[in-house]
């Protein structure tokens, strides 16, 4: 599951763009102590409570860490196909 995750994440590229941006997340990830355990239930957490307000293609929802000045950032990009009705 995580290996999906993992392409949907780094997106289509040549194998060495592909390794740079896996080396680079695992970087990152052994920086923050985030295990893939968590990255997984993160993004389903994400997905789940993002669900609960808006129609989102699941499928090609990316979480992303990026770095910058010192400190990291998680972003979420999904596209969001409705806003769901109030219950």
């Amino acid at each position: 599951m995580l290996n999906g995750w993992l392409k949907k994440l780094v997106g289509k590229s040549d194998s060495k763009n592909v390794a740079k941006k896996r080396l680079q997340f695992a970087l990152i990830y052994d920086k923050l102590e985030v295990s893939d355990e968590v990255l997984i239930k993160l993004h389903q957490d994400i997905v789940d409570v993002i669900s609960r307000y808006f129609e989102i293609d699941k499928e090609t929802l990316k979480l992303d860490i990026r770095k910058s000045e010192g400190k990291s950032a998680l972003v979420v990009n999904t596209p969001i196909l409705s806003a769901k009705r109030p219950f």
